[in-house]
């Protein structure tokens, strides 16, 4: 093989089954370099084979509804139950029957830049996305539970299309749409997974916003979380329109 190292990475880079005639000829390759790069190979391929086959089980309510008759079926979740400031976003998310987006999963087992990656996939895979938001305000008016449902509901209201079935992550809503709760169900069900991504990157952008308004709580760290940089901030700085007064770290303080 007459081909530098680096050109075989490149080269191989393309290639799709360790049957393909040039990844046999890597094989062969004597040099340490290129073995390395066999053998990376076989690991990135072990990697894929294994997001793939997490998609396709993922995938089993989804098959369990179609079997039954539904179509537009909506994965139902939310973010932000637990912080001390910001709202609690939910996500709605119907994905198009045929798609695939190998790797996706609950959005607290993902980084932030894998999440926004996936954020991105999703969109291009939706047939719709709704969205949710409640303020900290409401929370603290009718609890955080109840804002969790409500702006799950309001998520449902603000997809394009109406869902005939819905998959929730351990919840149920008092609507006429046949649905669905699955306990630990962003890592259970790709829908679900995919109103998890949405929801938390959605939430995570207008935290790091207010980070830029309120740059001394340092909402960009931990997104309204009570960490002790955050209930430092708090005695230091007070209370802030967005702090949700009614959890008992911020009551304390007022």
């Amino acid at each position: 093989m007459t081909l530098t190292t680096n050109e075989v990475q490149q080269k191989l880079a393309s290639i799709k089954s360790e049957h393909d005639p040039f990844f046999l000829e890597c094989q062969k390759d004597s040099r340490k370099g290129v073995q390395q790069l066999v053998e990376k190979w076989y690991k990135n391929e072990a990697a894929e084979k294994q997001k793939q086959q997490q998609f396709y089980s993922m995938l089993r309510y989804e098959r369990e509804a179609r079997t039954k008759g539904y179509r537009l079926l909506a994965g139902i979740d939310e973010v932000g139950r637990g912080p001390l400031a910001g709202p609690v976003v939910a996500s709605a998310v119907i994905l198009k029957e045929d798609c695939y987006i190998p790797g996706l999963t609950d959005s607290k087992q993902l980084t932030a830049t894998v999440r926004e990656q996936y954020f991105e996939l999703i969109k291009e895979n939706a047939e719709a996305i709704g969205i949710g938001i409640v303020s900290p305000e409401i929370i603290d008016h009718i609890n955080i539970y109840e804002a969790t449902k409500l702006a799950m509901t309001e998520a449902i209201k603000d997809l394009k299309i109406e869902p005939d079935y819905l998959l929730l992550d351990a919840m149920k809503l008092d609507i006429s749409i046949d649905q669905q709760s699955i306990i630990k169900g962003d890592a259970k069900s790709v829908s679900i997974a995919a109103s998890s991504v949405i929801a938390k990157v959605t939430r995570d952008r207008m935290m790091m916003n207010l980070a830029q308004e309120y740059p001394q709580y340092g909402f960009d760290k931990h997104m309204g979380y009570g960490t002790k940089i955050h209930l430092e901030a708090l005695k230091q700085y007070g209370v802030t329109e967005y702090h949700r007064k009614s959890f008992a770290p911020v009551k304390a303080l007022l």
